[in-house]
């Protein structure tokens, strides 16, 4: 429940000295910084605080998890991991936010419709796409090279016999190819 300055209004508290078993269901938002054993039922937002530990399946509209969790989030709104968060499960939300040092382990469905077919784009635009990786690539090599790069050279050496080894390739005559093609050996 969120007030004036979107603040959550916490209507349920389990202390850092609380362990519950059994099932758990609470109108409003929930804040757990003790240990649940069982599943929970929130019909607003659950904060589990760094502290906190469930055993189980939470659902809610959002969900804040700081503490470990050893279950699934269904969380159809947002589910955020801070960086204390441990989570060994599977989430279902529309929107998730994991901080660094947060751990997931399990799957994440983000509720999209993955069976309907993607628009595929125009030939123009596939075009103008090409374009603009390759002025992109030739930027980058000519900023790290110092040199400008045109058809017929390879990633900043000449075309023929090299006297080293390229990236990932044995020493031999190469044919120059633009960056994105295959490098073929003669």
């Amino acid at each position: 429940m969120l007030g004036k300055r979107n603040e959550i209004r916490i209507t349920t508290i389990i202390g850092k000295d609380a362990e519950c078993n059994g099932n758990f269901t609470s109108s409003g938002t929930v804040r757990v910084d003790g240990t649940l054993n069982g599943d929970l039922t929130v019909s607003e937002t659950i904060i589990l605080g760094a502290t906190g530990v469930i055993n189980g399946d939470i659902t809610c509209k959002v969900a804040i998890i700081g503490g470990e969790i050893i279950g699934s989030i269904n969380a159809p709104e947002k589910t955020e991991l801070t960086s204390t968060a441990r989570v060994l499960g599977d989430i279902t939300t529309t929107t998730i936010v994991i901080d660094e040092h947060a751990v997931f382990q399990g799957s994440c469905n983000m509720n999209q419709d993955v069976s309907s077919k993607r628009a595929r784009p125009s030939s123009k635009a596939v075009r103008t796409g090409m374009k603009n990786a390759r002025a992109a690539i030739d930027e980058a090599l000519k900023e790290s090279d110092g040199t400008s790069r045109e058809e017929g050279q390879t990633t900043g050496q000449n075309a023929g016999q090299t006297a080293g080894q390229t990236t990932g390739q044995n020493v031999g005559r190469m044919t120059g190819q633009t960056v994105g093609q295959t490098y073929s050996k003669e």
